[in-house]
Order: C-alpha cells, then sequence, then structure tokens
C-alpha cells in the first residue's frame, strides 16, 4: 500500500537537530540528524551490531553513535569506527536515505536511491513566494490510513457538514464539482457563484454580502494535496482564479503504519502577509478546523478496521478521490510488479 520511489515529508526543519529523531514512514524506522555543516542526513533505526534504535545514541561529529557500545555510523550507513578494534566488517552497514531540505520540510526517499527523481515534489511554489506568507503548524500524529486524508482533502462537500462554523456553508452542495486527471495529477474544482461566504472567509477578508467563490484541489501522489480557497465580491464578476482573497492549505499525510500517519500541513495565504498577529489567530482558526477532519478520519479508520469488509457505494462527490485512488494503486502495481521482476533477473 506504499509506493517508495517518491518523495514524503519526513519532518519539519525545526524538527531535526543534532540530537537524532526517530520516525516511522512506511513501516520503516528511521532515524533522522544533521551533520556539523547543518545538512540533515536519514538511516535506519538499528545499529547493525546488536539492532538497539540508533535514535537512542548521540551524534559525534558527522556520524550517529550507538548508545550500547559506541559503534558509529557515517551519513551513509557505513560503520565509521568500532571502540576497541582498528578494523570494521565489510558487512558492518545500514540502509541510508537520501533526503532533501525544501520548504521548511525534511523530505525523504524510501526506494531505490538510484531512481532518485527531484521532478517528483509537488509544485508548491507559494511556499517561498515574497507575495505570499507560510504558516507553518506542529505535525499531527493521526491514527488513520494515510489515504483517507487524501479522499477527505479532494471532497469539499463534506466541508458543509464537518466545518459548519468555520469554512464550510449550506450552498456548497448547490453547484457541481469537475473533475479533471492528468498524468502524476487529479484536480477538483467548484465554482459557488452569489453566496453567502462561510464565517471564516467573511471575518478574514471582510465581506459584507454575498461573494462569488473558487474551490480547487490538487492531488499528487502519493500524497501531496493543495487545497485553494479564492473569494471575490460578486460584483467583479470574477472569471480568473488567480485575483482576488486567497488562501492555499498544502497537506503532506505522510503514512507510518498501514492505519496511522503524520500529518504534516501548512498555510499559505496572499493577503495581511506581514500581520504576525492575524497569522497566529488565522493558523489557529485552520488548525482547529484540520483537527475536525482527524476526529473524522480516525472514527472512519476504527470503523474501517471493524466493517472493512461491508458491501458500500459511491456518490458523485467521490469522482476525484476514486481518481486519486486508482492512480495511486496503478503507480503501486507496477513498482512493485518492477521489483519483483527485477529480483528474479538478480537470482
Amino acid at each position: 500500500m506504499f509506493l517508495k520511489n517518491c518523495w514524503y515529508v519526513a519532518a519539519w526543519d525545526r524538527e531535526v537537530t543534532d540530537k537524532p529523531m526517530a520516525r516511522t514512514i512506511c513501516n520503516e524506522p528511521v532515524v533522522l540528524y544533521r551533520k556539523q555543516d547543518g545538512t540533515p542526513a536519514a538511516l535506519e533505526d538499528r545499529c547493525g551490531h546488536r539492532n538497539l534504535p540508533l535514535s537512542m545514541g548521540k551524534v559525534v561529529g558527522d556520524n550517529l553513535q550507538c548508545g550500547y557500545h559506541g559503534v558509529e555510523f557515517d551519513c551513509t550507513g557505513k560503520c565509521a569506527k568500532i571502540p576497541g578494534q582498528t578494523n570494521t566488517p565489510s558487512r558492518a552497514q545500514i540502509r541510508s536515505y537520501p533526503v532533501v531540505e525544501k520548504w521548511n520540510w525534511i523530505w525523504i526517499w524510501m526506494g531505490d536511491p538510484a531512481r532518485v527523481d527531484h521532478s517528483l515534489f509537488p509544485d508548491w511554489w507559494w511556499v517561498d513566494h515574497p507575495e505570499w506568507a507560510f504558516a507553518r503548524p506542529d505535525m499531527l500524529p493521526v491514527k488513520a490510513d494515510y489515504r483517507l486524508f487524501n479522499d477527505n482533502l479532494l471532497d469539499v462537500t463534506h466541508l458543509q457538514y464537518v466545518h459548519t462554523g468555520s469554512i464550510g456553508a449550506d450552498s456548497i452542495t448547490e453547484f457541481p464539482i469537475e473533475c479533471e486527471v492528468e498524468d502524476r495529477k487529479v484536480t477538483m474544482r467548484r465554482w459557488i457563484r452569489d453566496r453567502e461566504p462561510p464565517p471564516t472567509y467573511r471575518k478574514a477578508g471582510g465581506f459584507k454580502g454575498n461573494v462569488d467563490r473558487c474551490q480547487l484541489a490538487e492531488y499528487y501522489p502519493p500524497c501531496f494535496t493543495a487545497n485553494h480557497a479564492a473569494v471575490f465580491d460578486v460584483e467583479d464578476k470574477v472569471q480568473d482564479f488567480n485575483r482576488g482573497f486567497r488562501v492555499n492549505a498544502l497537506s503532506a499525510p505522510t503514512p507510518e503504519t498501514e492505519t496511522s500517519c503524520h500529518y504534516f500541513f501548512g498555510f499559505v495565504r496572499a493577503f495581511l502577509t506581514d500581520d504576525k498577529e492575524f497569522e497566529e489567530k488565522f493558523t489557529a482558526e485552520f488548525v482547529r478546523v484540520f483537527k475536525e477532519d482527524v476526529a473524522i478520519l480516525e472514527a472512519q479508520q476504527r470503523s474501517n478496521d471493524r466493517f472493512g469488509d461491508a458491501p458500500g457505494f459511491d456518490i458523485k462527490v467521490d469522482a476525484a478521490p476514486k481518481a486519486a485512488r486508482r492512480m495511486l494503486e496503478k503507480m503501486i502495481a507496477e513498482e512493485q510488479t518492477e521489483a519483483a521482476a527485477a529480483k528474479v533477473a538478480a537470482e
């Protein structure tokens, strides 16, 4: 259920220091740390000697030192030092993972290091653009399958029922959605014309009457979704999404296990970009909104665990989530078929 030859968010940049930090990603225990020059590194979280987690050790120079017998490993996973002896066995090697620091996140490649592809990052250019402000809440640990987040973020109809006091509105289901599928991308779009804005947008944008607004969600496999909200005065008769009051929620639910994930998310906005007091209030409001989603998805996971084989059905608003599921499942199947063929060839 995990795509491996791709990037995942492993941590916020502020989480990774010169102290080893443990995190499970795609069922694999990983330890992250920073070298002396500040660059991040990631190794499998075990000492190859007696399998103690290296996250229980410490950083020595650019190496990780095991807290059991002092064995050290460099950032490539090679054993660099064994106290009390001058030689190191050639098999004294653990796995290392390619990592990149980008957009205030530490990204990790869980697959074949020879296939690292820097073109596979989502196109989230707003994060470091001078005309946008980026808010960075703490990661939320969530007891739910990361794919449930993909479904949720592409299904903005639920706003009408889950987020009634903030970004939801009764008018949402009056207007149809459009779903577009491209290579490695699924887009969901809905225009809502001449209706009252949701409470959060009315307060933040200072809108007095009805508005036009656009809901846009862009999904990139395996788990990256940008949810865009744009709001306009009705009299402007706007057709271009890239104008007006705009805020984008960027979501990266990194799988921990089959039934849990690390939910990384942030908000970029193109208004009041220098107002720190507003940013704190606006961010707190959206974190509260996202925690409402977490409660729904964790309850859904518990129900799935209990009734997973029960018959179900789809509705119209499932078009984009279903397209994203099919895309991801196809990529995982192709990757696994290729890996199995390579294993046979090697034998």
